[in-house]
This record gives structure tokens, C-alpha cells and sequence, in this order.
């Protein structure tokens, strides 16, 4: 499963995200999930907010789901990877994995969904051909509509 995913971005778990039986409070993951993300997009090349500036077009979240596989613990390091699994007309669909460092050793899974939006209007927009084309130009398996 690691294999799908060309991008991985490293955490180790600090004791401020854990909970009292020192494994990985909950919330946490979605925010491994946006930061990994964020440096994915800067892995591709796009300039998110100069982007949002040109624009006037944002993403908003509209779906998040993490699926718990096995725990995570205080000081762990785990590689949180990221695809883009499908681009719809306005929409990304975000997969994403959590593996302990350099394994196979599958730790949770995610699914984040994206529609851009128009920030004037708050009306949803079609993702540009610039993003189209720098996501396609990595991932390999990508789904378009």
C-alpha cells in the first residue's frame, strides 16, 4: 500500500498529542493529515496562498474521515502519505496513509474532500488546469471527472 504514494511527509509524535494511555489522541490525526497536505502541495510546486491571493479561489474542506488501524504512541516516528486519489470538477479527493517510519506497518488511513471555492461568492468553481496538470504529472493512478 506504501508504494502508492510518492509523497510522505515525517513526524514523531510529542508528548502533547497524546493521551493518557500515551498513545495518540484522536484530533491529532486530521492534524498530521493538513500538515502533510500543506507539504505535499509545496512538494508539487503550488504556491497555495499566492494562489488564494490571484484568484479569490480557496478550498474548503467538505469531508473527513480517518480510519484507526493500529496505535500510535508518545515519541513514535511515523510517515504520514499523501495522493490525490480523484479531481473532480470542483472537488480533490485527498487519500492518505500513516505508516510507522520507513514500514509497511499501517497505522491509520484518511480521506479528505476539497471544493474550490469562490471566496467572493462562496459558490463552488472548477479546479484550474494548472493544478490539474501538476497533480497529474505526479500521481499515477488519478481518476478524473
Amino acid at each position: 500500500m506504501r508504494q502508492e504514494f510518492w509523497f510522505h511527509f515525517p513526524f514523531r509524535v510529542r508528548y502533547s498529542e497524546v493521551d493518557a494511555q500515551s498513545v495518540v489522541f484522536n484530533a491529532h490525526y486530521l492534524t498530521y493529515f493538513d500538515t502533510a497536505i500543506t507539504e505535499y502541495f509545496r512538494a508539487l510546486g503550488y504556491d497555495y496562498l499566492g494562489e488564494v491571493a490571484r484568484t479569490g479561489i480557496d478550498f474548503h474542506t467538505v469531508r473527513s474521515v480517518v480510519e484507526y488501524k493500529a496505535p500510535i504512541r508518545f515519541d513514535e516516528d511515523i510517515d504520514v502519505c499523501v495522493r490525490v486519489a480523484r479531481i473532480g470538477r470542483s472537488s480533490i479527493v485527498l487519500a492518505l496513509a500513516i505508516f510507522a517510519k520507513g514500514s509497511e506497518d499501517l497505522r491509520a488511513t484518511g480521506e479528505i474532500v476539497w471544493v474550490a471555492t469562490d471566496q467572493k461568492t462562496h459558490q463552488s468553481v472548477a479546479v484550474t488546469e494548472e493544478l490539474r496538470e501538476m497533480i497529474a504529472s505526479r500521481e499515477k493512478a488519478l481518476a478524473q471527472a
